[in-house]
């Protein structure tokens, strides 16, 4: 009895337990309340497991309904994929099948193709690099999608534009037009202007030959302008109305005009002598400007000197005749032997003053080629020197050294050729004041032995 007892307590406990867990009833306060409960609670699971097989019976007869359809819908899907693909080997074979008819159909136009995406690869190298597409900018476009991306034959439309562009350009290769354009200047700025065009060879604007960038399609000026009696013609006929003008035309297409910006003007060879070139430009410098001083200084005295010739019974001391006729007057009764010899004591006195600084002009006519022959030896070293360390393989590398070898030479026999003119002038105007002077003196020395004898 206390073992069954025992049991309906455990059991009333547990579900107990269960029950205060799921519906947290109250507790009970009895054996017969709690006995009653747990019939309650027994004929409440029963029900409850009940419906919860009726719900199973349901879901699985669902869960088969469901598996019958999916097996329904594998079934069609399978025929399907039969279906479609007997249709994509079918239209495998219609593919094929148009392929040949195509081939069979288009002939020849496969080869035309092929010409016409060559011939528009040439004529996009040529219009995109044209001077005319500054004027017509955007031309090679067109060119460049037939050329790289257009893929299938060419229509009647796009033929007809291939053969305009081709037209155009070689129109305008014989036309001189004027045209308004921004044209970027050397500091970055940019401003528009008048351009003039001549063909497919030269643009000219205000600062004179123009440039194309086909890359930045902008027009700028040449890095560095040619000579100045080219820049002239090309501004003569930017100014023009009509007529004949005559200019200079690149026939390279720029090709010329770019290496113009490589080639050294007369201030890059100057500077290319070196220290051996700037002494020689002193010398030279230095002699023109004693040769001046003294052919203005020459002139004067002998302009002096006619007008004593003219006035001989006045002496003046301001020129070397008066100073010579002082000693004479103050000699008139000397014998003739000591007259002349107190006369050539004073032509002697004015030699020093009438060649002073004409052997100068003469010493640096003769120094002058020696020093560029000094420069070429100096520059030939250099050259020597660079090739035992460089090698020959690069020609800039000993361009410098040659360049000075050769540019001293040339400036010393420039320098020395105005200097032997600068001397012979200098010397010849010294040699005929003491040619007079000479002359005056043996005229006046045989006028006073004429008189000694009357």
């Amino acid at each position: 009895m206390k073992t069954t007892i025992k049991a309906l307590i455990a059991t009333a406990s547990i579900t107990l337990m269960a029950s205060m867990a799921s519906a947290q009833a109250p507790a009970p306060t009895s054996l017969q309340e709690l006995l009653n409960q747990v019939k309650n609670d027994r004929v409440s699971e029963a029900r409850v497991n009940q419906e919860r097989e009726a719900e199973f019976t349901s879901a699985r007869a669902d869960k088969q309904a469901l598996l019958r359809r999916a097996q329904g819908q594998l079934r069609d899907e399978e025929q399907r994929g039969d279906r479609l693909g007997a249709q994509f080997a079918a239209n495998e074979q219609t593919i094929i099948d148009k392929e040949i008819e195509l081939d069979q159909a288009s002939g020849t136009l496969g080869e035309m193709f092929g010409v016409v995406r060559q011939a528009s690869a040439d004529a996009y190298g040529t219009i995109s690099t044209s001077i005319v597409s500054a004027e017509f900018p955007g031309r090679e476009s067109f060119l460049q999608e037939m050329a790289q991306d257009s893929k299938g034959l060419p229509n009647i439309r796009e033929l007809e534009e291939l053969w305009i562009s081709l037209q155009t350009e070689m129109t305008e290769s014989g036309q001189i037009s004027k045209f308004t354009a921004d044209v970027v200047d050397l500091t970055g700025g940019s401003s528009s202007q008048e351009v003039l065009r001549v063909g497919t060879f030269n643009l000219i604007g205000e600062q004179g030959y123009l440039v194309f960038d086909e890359a930045t399609q902008t027009i700028r000026p040449l890095g560095r302008q040619p000579d100045g009696h080219q820049v002239a013609s090309t501004q003569n006929l930017l100014n023009a109305t009509s007529g004949f003008i005559p200019t200079f035309v690149d026939p390279s297409r720029g090709v010329i005009l770019n290496l113009f910006k490589q080639k050294a003007t007369m201030s890059d060879r100057y500077h290319q002598g070196g220290l051996v070139g700037y002494i020689i430009t002193v010398m030279l410098a230095i002699g023109l400007s004693i040769g001046v001083f003294k052919i203005v200084q020459l002139t004067i005295v002998s302009g002096k000197m006619r007008k004593q010739m003219n006035n001989i019974d006045n002496p003046s001391n301001a020129n070397p005749l008066g100073r010579i006729l002082t000693v004479y007057n103050a000699n008139k009764k000397a014998d003739v032997e000591g007259l002349e010899l107190k006369l050539d004591e004073a032509i002697l006195k004015e030699l020093p003053r009438v060649d002073a600084g004409v052997n100068i002009i003469k010493i640096f006519a003769a120094i002058a080629p020696l020093l560029g022959l000094l420069g070429t030896v100096i520059g030939m070293i250099a050259t020597f020197q660079q090739i035992t360390l460089f090698g020959t393989g690069d020609p800039r590398i000993m361009a410098g050294s040659i360049s000075m070898a050769l540019v001293t030479t040339a400036q010393g026999i420039i320098a020395a050729l105005p200097l032997i003119l600068m001397h012979s002038i200098v010397a010849g105007r010294a040699k005929s004041i003491v040619h007079i002077l000479d002359e005056q003196t043996a005229g006046v020395i045989a006028a006073h032995a004429e008189s000694e004898k009357a």
